[in-house]
């Protein structure tokens, strides 16, 4: 491949283009936004608020470091040195081929583009270009830093730049869907159109309303097709006999006169003013903003839930945050380790979702940032993904944490972890968690950790490279204090206190 992506820019900044800025900001690109609305900055700030707050429900791994936005002033500084362009601009073919022009222009020529188009075909759009082979479409979902599918449409777009695309497209979390023959409107579109013309018939003949209509998809096949889709439902509907029982049975009535589908009613301003009315009925009482938090919280809870029986959209996520799991301490500058104190290795905040009903950090939370500050300690002495592809890790068989302090949300906190000793199998190791306004000790986490064979499941020694490692961190560790507590029980800890008061 000619290289892979490192930053992107954005043309154009409205809901898709904004959505696209999102997931390329909190996925660690920089973004450089060219987009000549006045208030172009505030909304795509406001849908950067949205989306962060929907990131911060969707997963618990850690994420890259947010990347650098920028608002520029002309196309040229946006792509000058992107690695990849995202358009977003107005369905009009002759602004985007004139937005196209002006990126060939100034871009590198290793610089994909990707169009955000929900209609035309990638051949309309590259008429008159020197360089068709980067070009495609990139046709997303709203909201993009959520709904993972993404039509690629290649035209004349080389193998090595589509490639290139899906790979950048699969790092930031979302499902590349390649389209095997351009046709206007791609797949999804044309699916939609099919639901939306047949809705635009029933309001207009009075059979039903707009929140009628989205109460049949939202109760009914909607939840269906969120995780299974049209054709597998369907084949679930034949029963034990399958699809052929399906077609066989409900096929001829294909034939009935039930669809409108070939015909569309007049949009005349009575038809627009019913509509319009009952959807405000409907909707009216959220803003936009609170409809698009209620629509993510939805989402994310639709995905996550299948997460958990690692299923469609969830399976995706599964695999995504198992790659941010793997890439998070590759992200993060070297720690500066300082032989004469404990490792500094994690730091995070109280988030929103990790309180209580009294505002305060619940008892998971403290095992998780205890679980995630040893991740990272198993990062530093070189447990990476290439020694658990081996078939190696190390367990943890044993936790004792302490509760010292409550601590509310949004408070930062840090750990500290001290080495407390190893051998060929075993490694131990205490955390002490800091945080909130005052930078108080808020509790503690002693560890024993084992190594074993994956494959085996059964304890076996360690490979000399981590011995090696853990020997350094030990060469500094031995000679600092051990902290009284540790290796103690809680009823022992609590008589020597009430002792010494």
């Amino acid at each position: 491949m000619t290289g892979t992506v490192k930053s992107a820019a954005a043309i154009g900044g409205g809901v898709i283009g904004g959505g696209w800025i999102a997931r390329f900001l909190l996925n660690g690109y920089d973004v450089k936004v060219f987009d000549p609305h006045p208030q172009a900055e505030r909304l795509v700030g406001e849908v950067l608020a949205n989306a962060e707050r929907a990131y911060r429900k969707l997963t618990l791994a850690p994420m890259a470091p947010k990347g650098k936005l920028s608002f520029v002033s002309s196309i040229e500084e946006a792509v000058c040195d992107a690695d990849y362009v995202q358009e977003s601009v107005p369905e009009r073919l002759d602004l985007k081929r004139k937005v196209y022009a002006e990126i060939e222009r100034h871009a590198k020529e290793s610089t994909l583009i990707g169009s955000s188009t929900s209609g035309f075909k990638p051949t309309e759009l590259i008429e008159g270009l020197a360089t068709p082979e980067r070009l495609f479409v990139a046709h997303p979902f709203n909201p993009v830093y959520l709904l993972p599918v993404v039509e690629v449409v290649p035209g004349q777009t080389s193998p090595d730049n589509l490639d290139r695309a899906k790979s950048f497209l699969t790092a930031i979390g979302m499902k590349p869907l390649v389209v095997r023959k351009e046709i206007d409107a791609h797949i999804a579109d044309r699916l939609l159109e099919a639901v939306w013309r047949e809705g635009l018939w029933l309001i207009h003949d009075g059979v039903a309303t707009t929140e009628e209509i989205d109460d049949v998809i939202r109760f009914g096949f909607g939840l269906r097709w969120a995780q299974m889709g049209l054709f597998e439902t369907y084949r679930i509907a034949g029963g034990e006999a399958g699809m052929r029982h399906f077609m066989s049975q409900f096929g001829p009535a294909l034939k009935w006169p039930w669809t409108k589908l070939m015909d569309v009613p007049d949009l005349t301003d009575d038809l627009i003013d019913i509509i319009a009315a009952q959807s405000d009925a409907q909707s009216g009482k959220h803003s936009i903003r609170e409809l698009e938090r209620i629509r993510d919280d939805n989402l994310v809870a639709i995905m996550q839930a299948l997460k958990g029986n690692d299923w469609g959209a969830g399976a995706l996520l599964k695999e995504y945050e198992s790659t941010l799991y793997a890439n998070a301490h590759s992200h993060a500058r070297p720690p500066t380790v300082d032989p004469g104190k404990p490792l500094a290795l994690h730091a995070d905040r109280v988030r929103e979702d990790w309180v209580d009903y009294n505002g305060h950090m619940t008892e998971s939370r403290y095992l998780q940032v205890f679980g995630d500050a040893t991740d990272a300690f198993l990062h530093f002495i070189g447990m990476n993904k290439h020694y658990l592809a081996s078939g190696r890790s190390l367990y943890t068989v044993e936790t004792h944490i302490r509760h010292l302090r409550e601590v509310k949300m949004g408070a930062p906190l840090r750990v500290e972890t001290l080495l407390l000793g190893f051998d060929q199998k075993r490694v131990r190791i205490v955390h002490e968690l800091y945080g909130g306004p005052q930078d108080e000790l808020l509790a503690t986490g002693e560890h024993m950790l084992l190594h074993v064979d994956t494959t085996k499941s059964a304890a076996s020694p360690m490979d000399l490279s981590l011995s090696i490692k853990l020997g350094e961190v030990w060469k500094h560790h031995r000679h600092l204090e051990v902290p009284a507590y540790a290796g103690k029980p809680v009823r022992e800890i609590m008589m020597e206190s009430a002792a010494a008061s």
